[in-house]
């Protein structure tokens, strides 16, 4: 079977480099000229870095320009409005963000839609990992017949720019659960790398503010607020306050979007 010859970028002949003028008054001579990056490098980083973002198939359609913040769903407007910020001014600010809100809310969309705004954008480097899925790996690496290693699993999470941890305190609390929160939030943090984190656990002063707010809420509703665990109770209280060191909470509320197109596909 033949293949086809690849496709030259016309612009830098397959060299990667483009020649563009040095100056509005720039002449054809060659020192007047300099070199930069071809645009079809930077398409091909961004495949790239795409790829390598590890974005879960059923999150590849997020993108922050089709979340639904309008209507039925307004509550959810602050949020969509911080995740624009936070995108707006990274790398200058590099303070996290902390998306806390029930199911069903949008958290890993936004999540999701920030991290490819800033890959598509800027050329950022990124990483999406679901937290069962990850400490499912860590878990897996001490495997003798598992041909990787813990730090090999690890070693991108530390490392990439930008990480999005989703669902932070889905499993349940042990101490090796504590001790490798503790190891990837602390890395992080004294590397200065930026982490974007979803949960549905209320950071406890969000739990005293649905305590105080009770009088429009049933008693089973009441109930459920005050006995509700925390991220707290999930991650250990002092990862919790190392974690409002790194991120700013963006709090969530609003009913659970696939609950309502279900209901909605049976009317």
């Amino acid at each position: 079977m033949i293949k086809a010859p690849a496709e030259t970028c016309p612009l830098c002949d397959g060299t990667g480099w483009k020649t563009v003028p040095s100056g509005p008054q720039a002449s054809s001579r060659k020192s007047e000229r300099r070199v930069t990056r071809c645009d079809c490098q930077l398409r091909a980083r961004v495949h790239s870095l795409l790829a390598a973002a590890r974005i879960p198939r059923r999150y590849e359609h997020c993108e922050l320009t089709n979340f639904e913040f309008d209507g039925a769903y307004r509550s959810l407007a602050p949020a969509r409005m911080a995740a624009c910020k936070f995108v707006e001014e990274y790398p200058i600010d590099k303070t996290g963000l902390l998306l806390i809100g029930t199911i069903g809310v949008g958290k890993t969309h936004l999540a999701v839609g920030m991290i490819k705004e800033l890959i598509l954008g800027k050329g950022i480097a990124c990483l999406f990992y679901d937290y069962r899925e990850l400490l499912k790996q860590i878990q897996n690496s001490y495997n003798d017949s598992v041909k990787t290693t813990e730090l090999d699993v690890l070693r991108p999470v530390f490392e990439t720019e930008v990480l999005v941890l989703d669902e932070l305190g889905a499993v349940r609390p042990t101490e090796w659960v504590w001790d490798t929160v503790s190891l990837i939030l602390n890395t992080r943090y004294n590397d200065n790398r930026t982490t974007i984190i979803t949960t549905n656990y209320p950071n406890s002063a969000e739990r005293e503010r649905l305590g105080n707010n009770l009088s429009s809420r049933s008693s089973e509703a009441a109930r459920y607020a005050a006995e509700r665990e925390t991220l707290g109770d999930r991650i250990g209280d002092r990862m919790r306050s190392r974690l409002l060191e790194m991120c700013r909470i963006v709090t969530m509320e609003g009913q659970d979007y696939r609950e309502r197109v279900r209901s909605a596909s049976f009317r």
